[in-house]
């Protein structure tokens, strides 16, 4: 049925509606221009916007994010400038404000200030991932939890609205790159971005990484959050590497991942790779995180290496 035939209490309804949808795409942005578009191919999106700014610019948006990382938090020195954002463990909301722009690259207050919002005390649904523009490119990615309040420093913001969990794991891996410097920075950032990801997809992006991409800095990156990620699923992907990859500091970067996994699971591999592994490095790395553990099998273990 046509609105034009609908009362007009029920257009008011729809019209609140519509308006509620819009303003959950959005987080609550401070110090900032922001503009509001379809996301529609959000590769192409991307690409169209960068290419199109003549100045530093933030393009934005939201999908679900992981059970682990409802709760991301930053944190400020004492210029104001933050230099960390991350996840911290339990249930507990942290977000306050986040500066977003670098202090000596910030602009003074546009705009009008953002409304304060709930913040959940089971943390946030979804993670907001933010794209930083500089010379026409993407230069840096940062990610924080919903409810946080965002500081861009005077620069614009495109948020992007409808976009789809496979899409953004799509683009994200477009930046994990071979080259070095910024470069390595920018691909460390896109891979902890996947494996934030609700997305069940976003688990085999990052062992698809880890058992074959060229650079061994990714190999050993992507190791990494597969540990974090955890579960039976990414275990034979770490073990894999360390029993197979040519690069001794990925096998060792996959040693760290063991550690990093439920006890139950973890622990009785790093037993194993300490006792079996032919590199003595691996095998000092394992026995390293053994002793981090403080698990009665690691206390074992050693009695018996030791007799």
């Amino acid at each position: 049925m046509s609105t034009r035939y609908l009362p007009v209490c029920s257009v008011l309804v729809l019209a609140v509606s519509f308006a509620a949808a819009a303003a959950a795409q959005q987080p609550r942005i401070t110090n900032a221009s922001v503009e509001a578009r379809p996301a529609g191919a959000l590769a192409q999106t991307v690409r169209a916007l960068a290419a199109a700014q003549g100045d530093v610019a933030w393009i934005g948006y939201a999908v679900p994010v992981s059970d682990r990382n409802r709760v991301m938090c930053c944190w400020s020195s004492g210029d104001g400038t933050t230099y960390f954002s991350g996840t911290i463990s339990g249930n507990a909301p942290c977000c306050g404000s986040c500066r977003i722009e670098p202090q000596d690259s910030a602009r003074r207050p546009t705009g009008a200030p953002a409304t304060a919002g709930p913040i959940k005390l089971e943390g946030a649904e979804r993670m907001v991932v933010l794209l930083r523009v500089a010379d026409r490119q993407v230069e840096r990615i940062r990610v924080f939890s919903e409810d946080c309040e965002l500081d861009a420093g005077g620069r614009p913001v495109h948020w992007l609205e409808n976009v789809r969990p496979a899409d953004s794991l799509a683009l994200l891996e477009s930046f994990v790159g071979v080259e070095s410097g910024r470069r390595t920075r920018l691909a460390n950032a896109a891979l902890s971005a996947i494996s934030m990801h609700a997305e069940p997809s976003a688990a085999a992006v990052i062992e698809r990484l880890a058992r074959s991409h060229e650079a061994p800095s990714v190999r050993g990156e992507a190791i990494f959050w597969l540990g974090q990620m955890a579960g039976a699923k990414v275990a034979s992907a770490i073990t894999e590497a360390i029993a197979n990859d040519p690069d001794t500091d990925v096998k060792k970067r996959a040693v760290f991942a063991l550690s990093q996994l439920p006890r139950d699971e973890g622990v009785p591999l790093l037993i194993d790779v300490a006792r079996r592994n032919p590199n003595p490095a691996v095998r000092k790395q394992a026995i390293f995180w053994l002793g981090q553990s403080k698990d009665p099998r690691a206390i074992d273990f050693f009695a018996q290496i030791l007799k």
